[in-house]
């Protein structure tokens, strides 16, 4: 839940584990970028289909070793995922800069898709390590999301081999860059706003001091956090300029946060009652053709 969730001080510190993800995942990220860059761009690398990520995964693979030699329990299981993401985005990264002309739409969308899993670990850890653990990355958010994206890797392979020219639209997949841009920018305003209020479970239960969130980016929206991520999703598929994905993508986010939104109102009213009921009157949910749940 996004607007209420219990309160503690914040020292403005990164907690250990914030720390921690961070150190690895820029490490990986700098380690296989001034490592291969240079390979790549003076020609070093055998003239042989996938020998160029050869080197990037080596690397990737000694400095998982090192973490494994290095770390246990919880930090490893948090080092491992930062590592994996930094990899990631370091792999987006040279995709963008030494691959065909269209493939680099997917080195885009796979640095937004590498950036956003890892933020969210760091902002949770920033606003609220009290409720940190390896979920905060999501990466297994469910099922659903593995298959969707799953679905639009598949869609964008067809679409490469069967219609590689519908792939050339440079400026129509710019718009999901700006797209994914923004939606990252209001749901990360939207968890700093919040601070320890902020949650990614919905929360059931009221505790003596939950408190209702209706300052800064939430006076102009009730769920910014779910029009970032809506706006997000919709925009990884524009850059992939996948047509069906597009569509199917824009349906079912739109009705996953409908209905999500629903429940979570029916909850909130009965947390903050008169007080919710004035703030919905006052600030629509920032999705569009969605009410939430009202009493009128």
């Amino acid at each position: 839940m996004n607007t209420s969730q219990r309160t503690a001080p914040m020292d403005n510190k990164l907690c250990h584990e914030g720390r921690l993800s961070l150190y690895c995942y820029l490490t990986t990220t700098i380690i296989v970028l001034i490592a291969t860059v240079p390979q790549i761009y003076y020609g070093t690398v055998p003239n042989v289909w996938g020998a160029a990520m050869w080197g990037p995964v080596l690397y990737y693979a000694l400095i998982n070793m090192v973490i494994r030699y290095l770390l246990r329990d919880n930090d490893y299981q948090i080092a491992i995922r930062s590592t994996f993401l930094g990899f990631m985005e370091a792999a987006s990264i040279l995709v963008i800069l030494f691959a065909s002309d269209d493939l680099k739409q997917f080195g885009v969308y796979a640095f937004f898709m590498a950036f956003f899993h890892y933020s969210e670990f760091l902002a949770i850890a920033w606003c609220n390590p009290n409720s940190l653990s390896t979920d905060s990355f999501i990466l297994n958010h469910s099922i659903h999301y593995a298959l969707a994206a799953l679905a639009s890797w598949i869609e964008f392979a067809l679409e490469v081999w069967l219609l590689p020219s519908f792939k050339s639209f440079y400026y129509i997949w710019l718009l999901g860059v700006v797209l994914c841009t923004i939606g990252e920018v209001i749901r990360k305003v939207a968890m700093i706003t919040a601070r320890n209020s902020f949650t990614h479970l919905v929360q059931h239960e009221k505790a003596d001091n939950h408190k209702l969130i209706t300052h800064g980016i939430y006076a102009y929206m009730r769920h910014p956090s779910y029009v970032g991520w809506f706006w997000w999703s919709v925009g990884t598929q524009i850059i992939l300029l996948n047509p069906v994905c597009i569509l199917i993508y824009t349906i079912v986010s739109w009705k996953f946060f409908h209905d999500r939104i629903f429940m979570e109102e029916i909850t909130l009213l009965n947390f903050f009652r008169s007080d919710y009921h004035k703030y919905q009157q006052n600030v629509p949910t920032g999705l569009p053709c969605i009410r939430g749940y009202t009493l009128d």
